[in-house]
């Protein structure tokens, strides 16, 4: 390792102590240890331009470890990123642009949220398929626009998530080349060794799903690091994993312990730190001017590299004119048609199970939206998500747009954020409604970094019958409506899922879950684009103030429907509102919220085959609620449904009560 190298390698390790210990809170530990690898790939095999980090064809970073923060902002810094000294100072802080974890959005670049350890490597399996199916479509020879890395850095931790196993197994699957993680392997977490739970050979196992397995017996070597990642490189039909052993807290009088895994050093060892490493810069947060001049250069070469990529569109526009066109229509987020005033698109007839109608959808915007790219945890035919005509995305064909992401549901929701955050496609993925509690983890990181994934959750109920509790949703409802910023829509015939389709679709700043059934309902005459503000008045009463409301979202609207007629006969009259999204309907102005929902009228009935919780905002002290708030049964579901009260006599009998 040449003295520039090591000087570098010791800014950062010193930036991130010194930012940890500053804060009085955060992990030293990985930084110091892992410094030599990440500054290997950032300024040796990276493809980075710092004046632009949203550079279309640049590598991908991706710190899995996120608890290691301190490390990339280092980098970011050194690197020119605009992150400055005082940034670094305030690691931690209120307001600051360097939070405790990498927050997607929040600081310039950062390709994707992390510290639910898995999640980054995950999201890199996600980034890695954008990039091969967007090259499949997009380059020409002599015209490899689309030409990039994706690298995570994952720790001990990440390697014992569940997540990456699933996320790694369809790498391999896929064989997706452009993926290499770097394995800081140090054998420490924060109970303690990982031989007190942990003593798997990673490496074994990763071959096993058809990774290459690259290995640098010395973390510190950077000339090593470096030339192992050019190696993995030269390798574009597997994933790489490069096995780095290295020491945690490296140059600490706590190096190799679990207490620098998530602890300050102390000012004393700290000092000591600095002694060991040569260290003889006084000032704090000191960043060696021979480190900053060299940091210019590797800067100039990342603003060459962008240069020539854009003298190489500027040819490739010429040359293949109608193929730049597209390559914009797909980065834009706007939508490339008028679907709203499309009568055709909102167009059905007959009852329809919404997972059924759902699945028109699908291929509707499929010959609309052509970046649209998706598919299902081995469950496409019951989710009704194929794409026909589409082709199916493997390792054999790069072109087809529909997804097999088999029982994998956790890494399915963190492939699709990694393939949100990448750009230039449009995503959605798909599961039984109940195994969202599989992708839970993944789906609340789609809300806190805004990414516009839509969540296809079918089987939406104890419609579900025969198949029992373990696979009819009770909590999942309130569950999904409890995560900020995730819209939640639960359509009640064909025309409100084409609407809810196209909220989700036309969303920019967060994800959207459609909750569809498997039972046919019927199509309402009265459906209207009204839906897309999450709760309407699908039928009125005759008065000016109703006697009643009853609301329902789903196939319980039918029930209220078929109810307000029978109630109309015993002389009550009720207004029936369909409330497909809670969210939608609280994003609305207060005057549209009276207009429904009057505050004069306190009879208020709800209809719905899940939780009751969260429903009283809207019932009130006066109202009443037909829901489930125990499991479900293994019976036809039109029996559950009777069992359970949901038949249009009981809503008439609630009702009357009231």
């Amino acid at each position: 390792m040449s003295n520039i190298d090591n000087l570098a390698v010791n800014s950062i390790r010193i930036l991130s102590a010194e930012g940890v210990e500053k804060a009085k809170s955060g992990h030293p530990g990985l930084p110091m240890g892992a410094a030599p690898m990440a500054y290997a790939l950032w300024s040796k095999n990276m493809k980075h331009n710092p004046a632009n980090a949203k550079w279309a064809d640049r590598d991908r970073f991706i710190l899995s470890a996120g608890h290691g923060s301190m490390l990339l902002y280092s980098l970011l810094h050194l690197f020119g990123y605009g992150l400055t000294i005082d940034d670094l100072k305030n690691f931690r802080q209120k307001g600051s642009k360097t939070p405790g974890h990498p927050e997607y959005g929040h600081t310039v670049g950062v390709e994707i949220t992390t510290g639910p350890l898995g999640q980054g490597q995950a999201n890199g399996v996600g980034m890695a398929l954008a990039e091969s199916y967007l090259a499949a479509k997009f380059n020409r020879p002599g015209f490899e626009i689309v030409n990039h890395y994706t690298y995570a850095l994952s720790g001990d931790g990440d390697m014992m998530e569940g997540i990456t196993g699933e996320a790694a197994s369809l790498a391999g699957t896929l064989g997706l080349g452009k993926l290499i993680v770097l394995y800081d392997c140090n054998n420490i977490s924060i109970e303690g060794h990982t031989d007190i739970a942990f003593r798997e050979n990673v490496g074994a196992r990763y071959a096993s799903y058809g990774w290459q397995i690259l290995n640098v017996e010395d973390g510190n070597d950077v000339d090593a690091i470096s030339a192992a990642i050019e190696e993995a490189k030269k390798d574009t039909t597997k994933p790489s994993l490069i096995i780095i052993k290295t020491e945690i807290g490296y140059g600490s009088p706590k190096s190799g312990t679990a207490s620098v895994h998530g602890e300050p050093l102390g000012a004393e060892n700290l000092k000591k730190t600095k002694e060991f490493l040569k260290w003889t810069y006084e000032e704090e947060f000191h960043v060696p001017q021979e480190v900053r001049d060299y940091m210019e250069t590797l800067k100039e070469a990342g603003r060459k590299a962008e240069e020539d990529w854009n003298k190489l569109f500027e040819a490739y526009k010429k040359e293949y004119p109608e193929l730049a066109k597209e390559w914009e229509v797909w980065h834009s987020s706007e939508l490339p048609v008028d679907i709203l005033n499309n009568e055709d698109f909102f167009k059905f007839s007959g009852k329809m199970a919404t997972r059924a109608s759902s699945g028109e959808v699908i291929n509707r915007l499929a010959k609309l939206i052509p970046n649209l790219i998706g598919g299902s945890a081995d469950l496409a035919p019951s989710n009704k998500t194929y794409m026909n005509g589409k082709g199916d995305f493997s390792l054999e064909d790069r072109t087809g747009a529909n997804l097999h992401f088999g029982v994998r549901e956790h890494a399915m929701a963190a492939i699709a954020n990694g393939i949100a955050a990448h750009g230039g496609l449009r995503i959605f993925v798909s599961t039984f409604f109940v195994f969202s509690d599989y992708m839970k983890a993944s789906m609340r990181l789609s809300a806190l970094m805004k990414l516009p994934v839509v969540y296809v959750l079918t089987h939406d109920s104890i419609g579900v019958g025969e198949d029992g509790p373990t696979h009819e949703p009770i909590e999942q409802l309130i569950s999904l409506r409890s995560i900020p910023n995730m819209h939640v829509y639960r359509p009640a015939d064909s025309k409100e899922t084409a609407y809810a389709w196209y909220s989700a679709i036309n969303r920019k700043d967060g994800p959207t879950s459609l909750i569809l059934s498997r039972q046919n309902l019927p199509l309402y005459e009265e459906t209207s684009k009204e839906a897309l503000k999450g709760a309407y008045i699908l039928k009125d009463s005759e008065k000016e103030t109703p006697d009643v409301i009853l609301m329902a979202t789903g196939s319980e609207v039918e029930l209220i429907y078929e109810a307000s007629k029978v109630l109309k006969e015993k002389g009550v009259d009720a207004r029936v509102v369909s409330m497909p999204s809670w969210e939608v309907f609280e994003a609305q102005s207060a005057e549209y919220k009276e207009s429904v929902l009057p505050k004069a009228v306190t009879k208020r009935l709800a209809v719905e085959a899940g939780s009751s919780f969260g429903w009283h905002k809207y019932t009130g002290s006066f109202g009443d609620i037909i829901s489930i708030d125990t499991f479900g049964a293994s019976a036809p579901g039109e029996i559950l449904f009777k069992e359970f009260g949901f038949t249009v006599e009981n809503v008439v009998e609630k009702a009357l009560k009231l």
